[in-house]
């Protein structure tokens, strides 16, 4: 079958008493725009593609085929009226299948690739892409040892522009957190009610040591995202990232338990009560003691978001900022006004 004719090559046209002439088509992409503004970013989402990834660890060269989503963007000049749309994301699937079939990287290393690609092709400014993949890792249940298959988000962020690439790792991992504020209040009923029968101040305190007081629970969803300098030469592997979320909750969940294992886990969980503060800031902590080479020039982002079982709504918190501010926020408890955000790392601002 023939290929279809190219929209954008020359084309004959006859013109008169029948002679052939060759015209070719204007580049209308590439002319002056009527209002000449550039664009923050144009481009696509969406983009689903079976990706070869190295899952961050330094003992899985190999890698593993993941279910991935893309989004590629550019910044556009003031001077062009637009990308070539029509062949955008022809362009993009080339820059992705020449990094995919080629070796195999980490989701942030083929993010930059195919960022730094996709500026050069497109002629733009900046280039972003983000990668959003679908990561299975085997764990145990707590008590029975149950092996059973959990599903996590591995994400990879590069920017890349005259100034170079900066990436970000991620992950997402879901867990459980316990409210502390209506345990507080039921702690408190209790108390009433066990010295109406009776029990010592002493006898109460051996109780709630050994039962812990009932509340309401939340399902966490954590993120955690982390820059690494250029030139700074740290490994920073998405399943530590993946525990220090998970450890940071009220307790780790698993899709397949046990009974045995579903009483451990609810225990556990009424153990440590945290607010959703109480998780990002414990996710910082854990962070800054993990990643000690990341204080200078070092980007964190950690969010949660839990959703709530006694409240229509979800409650939310976050922290962004370069880990040095950070930790100077813990060591000193002078609080830093200002927060780095990650756009303003992505690009160098920061």
């Amino acid at each position: 079958m023939a290929n279809a004719p190219d929209p954008l090559a020359a084309t004959p046209e006859v013109i008169g008493g029948g002679a052939a002439v060759r015209a070719e088509s204007r580049d209308v992409q590439a002319s002056l725009p009527s209002t000449q503004v550039s664009l923050t970013r144009v481009g696509v989402r969406g983009v689903e593609k079976v990706i070869h990834v190295r899952a961050n660890c330094a003992d899985d060269d190999r890698g593993t085929l993941f279910f991935a989503e893309l989004e590629c963007y550019v910044d556009l000049n003031p001077r062009q009226a637009g990308v070539h749309m029509s062949r955008f994301e022809e362009i993009v699937n080339e820059a992705i299948d020449d990094v995919v079939l080629s070796e195999t990287l980490r989701a942030e290393e083929l993010a930059a690739r195919i960022a730094e690609q996709v500026r050069e092709r497109q002629r733009g400014l900046r280039a972003e892409v983000r990668i959003e993949a679908r990561y299975p890792d085997t764990v145990k249940a707590p008590v029975s040892g149950l092996r059973t298959q959990e599903i996590y988000k591995l994400h990879g962020i590069a920017v890349t522009s005259e100034r170079g690439t900066r990436t970000l790792t991620g992950v997402e991992a879901q867990g459980m957190t316990a409210c502390p504020c209506a345990q507080e209040e039921l702690t408190g009923r209790a108390r009433e009610r066990l010295a109406a029968e009776g029990f010592s101040a002493e006898e109460m305190e051996r109780i709630f040591r050994s039962v812990p007081v009932a509340t309401h629970n939340q399902r966490g969803i954590g993120q955690l995202h982390l820059g690494r300098p250029e030139g700074v030469d740290v490994d920073i592997d998405a399943r530590d990232l993946l525990h220090i979320v998970e450890q940071s909750m009220s307790s780790e969940i698993y899709e397949l338990m046990k009974r045995t294992d579903e009483a451990s886990v609810v225990e556990k969980a009424h153990r440590n009560p945290r607010f959703v503060e109480d998780v990002v800031r414990e996710m910082i902590r854990r962070v800054a003691e993990r990643y000690p080479k990341l204080r200078e020039g070092g980007f964190v982002l950690a969010r949660q978001e839990n959703l709530e079982t006694i409240h229509r709504h979800s409650v939310v918190a976050e922290r962004s900022g370069m880990l040095a501010e950070i930790l100077e926020e813990l060591e000193s408890g002078t609080h830093s006004a200002r927060h780095v955000e990650r756009r303003e790392w992505l690009e160098g601002r920061a």
